[in-house]
């Protein structure tokens, strides 16, 4: 008998359901950044109050590095050196400058900008006042050196400004920061038209260390970078930071609580985390990292192999290069300058009866040694060829906003390539004050530049390292000019010139080539670009 075929059922469950109001789910807390609080927070009278005293930083240092430059002609005399070693003074400090830059940028990323600025003035300072009882050249030389090694940590006091500052103020507050190398080089220049004909050199050098110590006991009033405390997981430092900042300019904080962007290093596009393994931990971290937001994974903190990275190895070794240029034309323009007033190089820029002093060593003698010291006039020069490095200042600083830190940098430096051929020409005394004007002026906006850049492009894990590492390797630009400028100039005017030209086209190409541009954009946290 056949089996008759079964239906198909449909079954359905029914649930009961109810029509009350759903369970409340837990809202997640809002967060923000220390970019969101900085913005938020806004300009006010902190960032007035650290203008104020990380920018005078520029005074002491300016007043440390040309410091040589008025002083090279006395230690001539007394010591009666020839040409060579008297740039090797200024090579040593540079020395010292290089080695030191990497170091503390490298401390700096991992124990903090603030620390490392105090033991850079400590040391500075102790050193410096050491060079004023230099018994010999060759103490003078090691001392100087040391100096150098301590005012290499200045340049965390510029890494303190940009991560405080908000965005649309570092293209315009930055460049101002030259006021106080200005100041500086000016107060240096002054003090030795008084200090070194009257109570000699070793009372100027001790002088010229009182703005440092002074600023040593001003550091307290500043706290240290809220965006490196975040970086290190110290977030209540942070927050009370900025909470401090909001009191201060009597503004309000964001709603939240402070977070920041991951600052892990999970590139799934790196063969580091290609396997099933890694992959799986990056994701735990991150998974974890968004339960506990205060919690951080981050372990990129100050690496060297960061900057050479796929991602940043173009730039960095482009800025590299254009920091080595700057370096070598700013220095080489300002004892070019002694060198062309102490010894006379360009016709017609000194009249007959203002020649210069003689101190015990006569024009017969057979010595290789020049021992002559610098006019009234030639001190009048110096501070008005010094006062240009402020001159382009508001058209820098508009360049900056308007056309870009890349193509405002190509310009400077392609007209700066142009006004070092131009103090070839044979010219009267006005013509040259007039030349070293304008090459001031361009040198200083090109490190304005280049300094708000390098700032920029780095992120927060080691903003502080590029920096250090630019500031080093512009250091050996800073090591070769002096042997150009007091050496080859002295056999070949034009040949100097011409290479001091020749480097700052190099730059000019390279600056205009740079991949990123940063005017606008917001510092970045990570490598990863939040």
């Amino acid at each position: 008998m056949p089996t008759k075929r079964a239906e198909p059922v449909t079954v359905l469950s029914l649930r009961r359901l109810s029509l009350g109001a759903p369970e409340p789910q837990p809202k997640e807390p809002k967060t923000f950044t220390v970019e969101d609080a900085v913005e938020t927070i806004g300009f006010g009278r902190f960032h007035i109050a650290l203008f104020l005293i990380m920018g005078s930083t520029g005074i002491a240092e300016a007043m440390e590095i040309m410091l040589i430059a008025v002083v090279s002609p006395v230690i001539r005399c007394e010591w009666q050196l020839e040409n060579w070693q008297v740039a090797l003074v200024t090579t040593m400090v540079f020395f010292g400058y290089m080695v030191f830059s990497i170091l503390f940028g490298l401390l700096a990323d991992r124990y903090g900008r603030w620390k490392i600025l105090l033991i850079s003035f400590l040391w500075g300072a102790y050193f410096s006042l050491l060079t004023s009882f230099s018994p010999s050249y060759i103490w003078f030389v090691f001392l100087r050196t040391m100096v150098g090694c301590g005012v290499s940590g200045h340049s965390q006091g510029l890494i303190i400004k940009a991560e405080f500052l908000p965005t649309k103020y570092r293209g315009y507050m930055l460049p101002l920061s030259q006021v106080f190398w200005l100041a500086g080089s000016l107060l240096i220049i002054g003090l030795a038209s008084v200090v070194i004909p009257t109570i000699g050199w070793r009372w100027l050098i001790r002088i010229a260390s009182i703005p440092g110590i002074v600023l040593i006991l001003a550091f307290k009033f500043i706290p240290e970078s809220a965006r490196f405390n975040v970086s290190t997981g110290n977030t209540q430092a942070a927050l009370a930071t900025l909470q401090h900042i909001a009191r201060m300019n009597r503004s309000a904080m964001p709603e939240g609580q402070l977070g920041e962007p991951i600052l892990l290093s999970c590139h799934l596009n790196n063969s580091i985390y290609k396997t099933g393994m890694n992959l799986i931990e990056c994701l735990l971290k991150l998974a974890y990292k968004a339960l506990t937001p205060n919690i951080y994974f981050g372990d990129k903190r100050g690496r060297f192999a960061d900057l050479l990275d796929a991602k940043y190895l173009r730039t960095t070794l482009q800025i590299w290069v254009i920091w080595l240029g700057i370096s070598f034309a700013y220095y080489g323009v300002i004892l070019a300058s002694t060198e062309l007033l102490e010894r006379d190089l360009v016709c017609g820029s000194r009249s007959e009866s203002e020649a210069m002093v003689s101190m015990g060593v006569s024009e017969e003698s057979q010595s290789p040694c020049y021992c002559h010291m610098f006019a009234p006039s030639d001190y009048r020069t110096m501070i008005i060829s010094t006062v240009g490095e402020i001159a382009l200042n508001p058209l820098n600083i508009l360049g900056i906003n308007f056309l870009g830190r890349r193509l405002s940098l190509s310009i400077t430096m392609g007209c700066t390539a142009l006004f070092f051929l131009l103090l070839n020409i044979c010219t009267s005394s006005a013509g040259l004050i007039g030349f070293l004007f304008m090459l001031r002026a361009l040198v200083a906006a090109n490190f304005n530049t280049i300094y708000i850049y390098t700032a920029e492009v780095y992120p927060t894990t080691m903003r502080a390292l590029g920096m250090g590492t630019s500031g080093s390797l512009c250091r050996i630009g800073a090591m070769v000019a002096p042997f150009i400028s007091q050496v080859l100039m002295s056999a070949s005017l034009l040949g100097a010139l011409c290479l001091f030209s020749s480097v700052c086209v190099v730059c000019a190409i390279s600056a205009f080539t740079l991949p990123i541009e940063t005017k606008g954009r917001a510092l970045q946290v990570s490598d990863a670009g939040t």
